[in-house]
């Protein structure tokens, strides 16, 4: 494996959050001593439930949002001693909605040179040329940059979005659910855009996502969140071959087959509610899980090394094939 380009060590972060109108506020914990490594040209994919924490890491990444804890290493270097003009030169990101993440009181060509304005080193030549150029990498013609966001389409607008991360020619992307917003159909053309892009480029890309189809096909390994915390990072094809978490197995298992007469999948994960605000001593999975005993509750899960990466659990156990399915629906 290459060097690592990005590095989260123990990141921790809470939100204070008030529940009645005349309460205290409450601590929600959004991330739980996160640690990782990204690879230089390696694709990382980050899934798990809505709420999970999936876009705060993401925006931690990025330098949005300060961790109460731990620190972030872009380059071997610790991502708050970057200037941030030259942290924008490293790691970009690009959003969920393009309807939303363009200012549509701005031309194509305006959104795009804007990063290169705020460096101010290029000449406005220069600018334009690198504008020009983006709009060829991301397969737009050269006549939209004279458009505004809202006379273009919704893959149009993630195409610009695109464009726009690459103009100050990072080396990292964090694609926050980037095709979720638009229709399938050209969801597989801004993903077939993004290979094309990293394999050109190298770009080293952490790809936020809940849809397991995608991630499947798109990423080399997958970090696998649940309450805040990492439980598992395996390869990809590892990982969906032969999950080891319960939770992940529980993702897998709710992921919908195309087949006419194989039912509503059963993803064995008890529909216990659990609350966002707590802080279990154990494994938070525990109330939900399949395999729970009695030392889930009252201690922390081990990491135990598995084919291709690990797992968080007491129990890790290979077990996706063998496991009964729900049946047909009547």
């Amino acid at each position: 494996m290459n060097a690592p380009v990005l590095v989260a060590e123990n990141l921790t972060c809470s939100f204070p959050m008030r529940t009645a109108l005349w309460g205290r506020p409450r601590m929600l914990h959004a991330l739980r001593s996160v640690s990782f490594e990204v690879a230089r040209g390696e694709t990382l994919a980050i899934v798990g439930e809505s709420g999970c924490g999936k876009t705060t890491l993401g925006r931690v990444l990025l330098g949005l949002q300060a961790p109460d804890s731990g620190r972030v290493y872009l380059c071997d270097r610790p991502l708050e001693a970057w200037p941030r003009t030259q942290r924008a030169r490293q790691v970009q990101a690009v959003f969920q909605d393009p309807y939303s993440s363009l200012n549509p009181y701005k031309s194509v060509a305006e959104i795009i040179s804007f990063p290169l304005r705020v460096q101010g080193e290029l000449t406005q030549s220069e600018i334009d040329r690198r504008v020009y150029r983006m709009l060829e990498l991301t397969g737009l013609p050269a006549h939209v940059h004279t458009a505004w966001p809202g006379q273009l389409s919704g893959g149009q607008r993630q195409r610009v979005a695109i464009a726009r991360a690459l103009a100050t020619e990072p080396a990292t992307l964090i694609c926050d659910e980037p095709t979720s917003a638009l229709d399938v159909s050209v969801q597989s053309q801004i993903l077939n855009l993004l290979k094309e892009l990293k394999r050109e480029l190298g770009l080293t890309l952490v790809f936020i996502s809940h849809n397991l189809a995608v991630v499947e096909n798109f990423a080399d390994r997958v970090g696998v969140m649940y309450f805040g915390r990492i439980v598992e990072m395996r390869e990809t094809s590892a990982l969906f071959a032969d999950p080891y978490h319960p939770y992940t197995i529980g993702l897998l298992r709710s992921m919908l087959a195309i087949e006419p007469g194989v039912g509503i999948p059963d993803p064995l994960l008890l529909p216990v509610p659990i609350d966002p605000f707590s802080d279990p001593s154990g494994c938070a999975l525990a109330p939900r899980c399949f395999r729970a005993e009695g030392i889930c509750n009252g201690q922390a899960p081990p990491r135990t090394d598995t084919s291709r990466g690990w797992a968080d659990c007491h129990f890790p156990q290979s077990g996706l094939p063998s496991l009964p399915v729900r049946g047909p629906l009547p």
